[in-house]
């Protein structure tokens, strides 16, 4: 799957999902594989069909030596900004594995501050396969939180838009309000919020 030099030792690789919609936290995971049971068809979550996401998770949540996901708070993203709020999940999701690394690799450009040897893989959701697996268990919790809010609240369309600023989901908050899972600073949502549409 890529061409880098692995480690000697444990290798984890963390991804995260949510950073650009406008509620909800950002989630984080963090995944060692066991070399001894490997799973095949490992991919970046953005291109695996939803089906395939849930199946993949489950495989890895049997399968891998170690996972764990986190997250952080829409009120932490609103914080520290959405870049501090995801090194932050990050990190949580690395020191909850359970197993101490060798090494970490971090999917883009920019690594959490973590103990051990951490490194940043632009792409790397697609080209190392730890990566891949906690891009996929990251996109899969994050997915079943926004559909468990959509059943609380169905006017916002959650279950499809995942959150992020379609035309439609802009719509239902001008028309229905802002609910309190949503995060203030992200200026659409700010915008709305100055106008007095608190749901």
């Amino acid at each position: 799957m890529t061409t880098l030099q692995r480690p000697v030792g444990l290798l984890a690789g963390v991804d995260e999902a949510g950073r650009g919609p406008l509620c909800g936290a950002v989630v984080a995971a963090a995944v060692i594989l066991d070399p001894q049971r490997p799973i095949s068809g490992l991919d970046d979550s953005k291109a695996l069909s939803a089906k395939k996401r849930v199946a993949l998770a489950l495989q890895i949540r049997e399968r891998a030596l170690a996972w764990s996901v986190a997250e952080a708070s829409p009120a932490e993203i609103d914080q520290l900004n959405i870049l501090g709020a995801t090194m932050l999940a990050m990190k949580r999701a690395v020191q909850a594995l359970g197993v101490s690394p060798a090494e970490v690799w971090v999917d883009g450009n920019r690594c959490p501050d973590l103990d051990c040897t951490v490194r940043a893989v632009v792409g790397g959701d697609a080209k190392v396969e730890e990566i891949s697996a906690a891009s996929i268990l990251a996109k899969t919790v994050r997915d079943a939180q926004m559909e468990a809010l959509h059943e609380r609240y169905p006017h916002l369309g959650l279950a499809q838009h995942k959150g992020y600023p379609t035309a439609a989901h802009m719509a239902a908050l001008r028309q229905h309000g802002v609910p309190d899972f949503y995060r203030t600073t992200f200026s659409p949502v700010r915008e709305i919020l100055a106008q007095g549409r608190l749901f």
